[in-house]
């Protein structure tokens, strides 16, 4: 940990894991620079919005936010900004769906649609002129990040260099069924109502394509992943979608420096989300399981303009 950045410090009101998930991601700001949007379309027909913010730099961090975010989020723009003021350049990009426009094609996003963020590179790599990329990823993009690097292994583009994921629910089914569980019920209620409610609005578009009934069967995401993520994006079920698409299955065979900070006092992770085995005599991946930070929070009180895990990543990165 030192080689990177001292352990957190979080503010004395963040007494515990939910207060420091939760008060940052309500009160934080959101950085005070705007991106410039860029609409590309994917091969199959659709089209994803990413958002730069672009200097004259060599350096290119991509940006991956988490389950129903967007590149608004306070923790995606604490990240860009924090790498922008420091000379790079910066991309957040939206997955289908996600940037407040339905996208035109009868599938969303999920944990683990690769293809998007290969879509993403390529385009990057064939239109703009820099020389190194950084990949980093929140929480679902984490996971969806980390899997990109396994499937390709030793043929990921040689223009990305390194990668850090942040909360990763490396185990996606037990990470579901934590988050279904007890107080974490909030957090499953709220991602259900944007789910649902990003259902029913779609549904406008592809009358007669989903079966809305189903939205009163649904009570935790695991439901949700089977009435709707499963079938839409052809697994056969919930638990297939998350045996194929957990990032743990891919970990193995990344071949890039890669590092993965999960706090210990995530609320979201099962103790399967701490992938030590795996990554304990790894040549190119690391694990970073500070005692605090919450999941996707990381406030730290010795540190004013940033938070902790934007120190270590920029650290990190540029070691």
């Amino acid at each position: 940990m030192t080689k990177y950045l001292r352990d957190i410090k979080p503010p004395l009101i963040q007494f515990n894991g939910h207060l420091q998930t939760i008060v940052p991601a309500i009160f934080r700001k959101s950085a005070g620079f705007d991106y410039h949007r860029e609409r590309i379309n994917t091969p199959d027909g659709d089209f994803l919005d990413l958002d730069w913010g672009k200097g004259e730099g060599t350096n290119l961090l991509i940006i991956c936010h988490g389950l129903e975010g967007n590149s608004s989020r306070a923790y995606v723009k604490g990240m860009a900004n924090h790498f922008k003021s420091n000379g790079w350049d910066v991309l957040a990009w939206n997955y289908r769906g996600c940037s407040d426009e339905v996208n035109r094609k009868i599938r969303f996003y999920h944990s683990g649609a690769t293809d998007d963020l290969d879509t993403v590179i390529t385009h990057v790599s064939d239109h703009y002129n820099f020389t190194k990329i950084h990949l980093l990823g929140f929480s679902l993009g984490g996971n969806l990040m980390l899997k990109y690097l396994g499937e390709r292994g030793a043929n990921v583009p040689e223009i990305i260099c390194k990668a850090i994921g942040i909360s990763v629910p490396t185990d996606l089914y037990a990470s579901c069924i934590k988050i279904s569980k007890g107080i974490n019920r909030v957090y499953n209620r709220r991602f259900l109502k944007q789910l649902k409610e990003k259902v029913k609005k779609k549904s406008k578009y592809f009358p007669g394509q989903f079966d809305l009934k189903s939205l009163n069967k649904i009570h935790r995401l695991i439901d949700f992943d089977e009435f709707f993520t499963a079938p839409i994006h052809g697994f056969k079920n919930a638990l297939h979608y998350y045996e194929h698409c957990s990032a743990q299955r891919y970990i193995t065979n990344i071949q890039i420096p890669t590092m993965i900070i999960n706090a210990q006092n995530d609320p979201f992770l099962a103790p399967s989300c701490y992938p030590y085995k795996l990554t304990k005599a790894h040549h190119f991946v690391e694990l970073l399981t500070p005692l605090k930070g919450g999941h996707c929070g990381f406030a730290d009180r010795d540190l004013p303009n940033s938070y902790w895990s934007e120190a270590l990543s920029w650290n990190y990165m540029n070691r």
